[in-house]
């Protein structure tokens, strides 16, 4: 785990949760897909009713984040939001979905604007549902 994750967690979110001027992070746990290996990544995020809503940007890069893959590969997973961790499904929003949450996004952080004309790719939304 990083340092940001490790502050967060040690401050149950009061320090890492939210910088002012910044968008809002959330730490999400995830399962290597190939190595196994327990990860925590802070993320930026965004909320559309009891879901949660992360950017697989990965700066514009041309290929997906790793935490994509490994929640592909293992969707159930655990998030913590501020001091508060919960249970999660996630998944790929479709076609439909992304059109509707892209623009929720880019009100959260514009940058992401920037990065989907960096990459030939079209960046996923990943949908994280309460289970």
């Amino acid at each position: 785990m990083g340092g940001h994750a490790a502050v967060y967690r040690a401050t149950h979110g009061l320090i890492g949760h939210r910088f002012p001027g910044a968008p809002p992070v959330l730490l999400l746990d995830h399962v290597g897909a190939k190595s196994g290996a327990h990860r925590t990544s802070p993320l930026v995020y965004g909320v559309d009713g009891k879901d949660l809503i992360l950017v697989a940007s990965k700066g514009g890069y041309p290929k997906n984040p790793a935490w994509f893959h490994n929640l592909v590969a293992n969707p159930d997973t655990t998030v913590q939001v501020g001091s508060r961790r919960q249970p999660v499904h996630a998944r790929a929003a479709d076609a439909e979905e992304r059109k509707r949450l892209w623009p929720l996004m880019l009100k959260v952080y514009s940058g992401y604007a920037d990065y989907q004309r960096r990459t030939e790719r079209e960046i996923p939304l990943v949908i994280l549902s309460p289970r």
